[in-house]
């Protein structure tokens, strides 16, 4: 075992590939299961210290799909890349990974426990099963649903055509269709469905048909799509952020597809406005950050941290809005940055990163409503006035500022205190490689 660690810390260069292709794997892992680019460099560089290789002497360069990364000094230069086409969210996956490169560093890991341990991560399975996350998807379209101001009965209208909504994705990917296809495909079924349970209740349900496709919205993505941006992968970013819209645009095609064929007319006019029972408000947030997580794969005993946080960032943003005359964007970053700073003591109280508490508990307030109101109107722009387009636009602009406001209030922590959080981390790094750089020589 001691010519292990001598190998890994006093030979950064020894067995560089292996080195180099763990430290992409890891990556990738991180990339593919949800995280931003910044997670992923600085679980990377924790991971390069565990095998000895100084930071200063690593250059990574991060994609949507693709990592490349480099270690070099006056001597050597070594450079790998591994593109990877899995994209998707799992919360538990990142904090597998976070908890392993600490553990690697405390532990003393060889890269062959190191490589045994990632790959266990790659196969864990999910925590809930398929019809578990259904019906979380039902759960949280249906706490949308009642976040906008619609029913009770409106909500588990929702959830019902949500939960069978999941499933026609499921099947689609079964099959293996295009990925936005898929979306299209979704968006059209669900929405045919909310329209169908006008049958059940003799009139149609107006708040159904609005909500019952948001578990389709790319949350995750449009926050990591700001925070990219915010902390310079430019690339990354917009890519990201081209992804989105080309998610809400296949969203949009097959909302308006759906209405279309149900002879449904136009419901950018209707109202999205919550009631003013903050119990009701409450439950529904709770409802609806609980479901995305469950959607998220977030462990099972962080629920109801999940739950409390989406609490706590709508009742805020309501508060903001209705109570102080606020706007929606600064409600909604009052709401995500209170969380955020929230999450600064609570990751030391569930031992598991900020990301998987903060984003889950801010996802309640994406606007995606109003992001496919503006596709909606781009589609039909020959059949709208002009004042219907600039109001449409206008929601389009909303959306937007409303989802900076969300992405810069979770990134709250970083942005203001960053230096100080990555210098405790790097003193921790420090310490426990002092600490294995005794045990090796002892």
């Amino acid at each position: 075992m001691s010519d292990d660690k001598d190998e890994i810390l006093n030979k950064p260069f020894a067995e560089i590939g292996e080195k180099l292709h763990l430290l992409l794997q890891t990556g990738a892992l991180l990339m593919e299961n949800g995280a931003d680019s910044d997670r992923t460099v600085r679980d990377m560089r924790r991971a390069a210290a565990f095998m000895g290789i100084d930071q200063e002497h690593m250059h990574q360069h991060v994609l949507y799909t693709t990592l490349m990364l480099n270690v070099s000094d006056s001597r050597h230069s070594y450079t790998e890349f591994c593109k990877y086409q899995k994209l998707g969210v799992n919360m538990t996956t990142l904090s597998a990974v976070s908890k392993l490169t600490w553990r690697a560093l405390a532990q003393n890991y060889s890269l062959e426990a190191f490589r045994r341990q990632l790959n266990n991560i790659r196969n864990l399975p999910r925590a809930y099963p398929v019809w578990l996350t259904a019906i979380g998807a039902g759960a949280a379209c249906g706490g949308f649903c009642k976040l906008f101001g619609g029913s009770w009965l409106d909500f588990l209208l929702t959830a019902i055509c949500s939960c069978l909504g999941f499933y026609m994705r499921r099947l689609c990917n079964r099959y293996a269709f295009n990925a936005y296809a898929t979306i299209a495909i979704t968006s059209f079924v669900t929405t045919i469905l909310a329209w169908s349970t006008q049958f059940l209740t003799g009139g149609l349900n107006w708040y159904p048909l609005i909500a019952c496709t948001l578990f389709l919205v790319p949350g995750i993505p449009l926050i990591n799509a700001v925070d990219d941006l915010l902390n310079n992968f430019i690339v990354a970013g917009m890519t990201r952020a081209m992804h989105t819209l080309l998610v809400v645009g296949s969203m949009t095609f097959g909302i308006v597809i759906a209405i279309r064929l149900c002879g449904v007319t136009d419901f950018t006019s209707v109202q999205l406005t919550p009631d003013t029972h903050y119990l009701s408000q409450a439950i529904a947030a709770a409802v609806a950050a609980v479901g995305f997580s469950i959607i998220f794969n977030v462990p099972k005993r962080i629920l109801p941290v999940v739950a409390v946080g989406g609490i706590i960032t709508v009742l805020l943003r309501n508060i903001s809005v209705m109570d102080l005359g606020l706007s929606q964007t600064a409600g909604s970053f009052i709401g995500a940055a209170v969380v955020g700073l929230i999450a600064l003591r609570a990751i030391h109280w569930f031992h598991t990163p900020n990301i998987v508490m903060t984003i889950p508990s801010a996802i309640p307030m994406i606007p995606g409503v109003l992001l496919y109101r503006l596709l909606f109107a781009l589609l039909n722009i020959q059949f709208i006035t002009a004042e219907e387009f600039f109001a449409s636009f206008r929601m389009g602009v909303d959306a937007v500022t409303i989802i900076i406001g969300i992405a810069v209030g979770v990134a709250i922590p970083n942005i203001f205190i960053h230096r100080q959080i990555e210098r405790r981390k790097q003193d921790n790094v420090a310490k426990l490689l002092a600490k294995r750089y005794a045990e090796t020589e002892d």
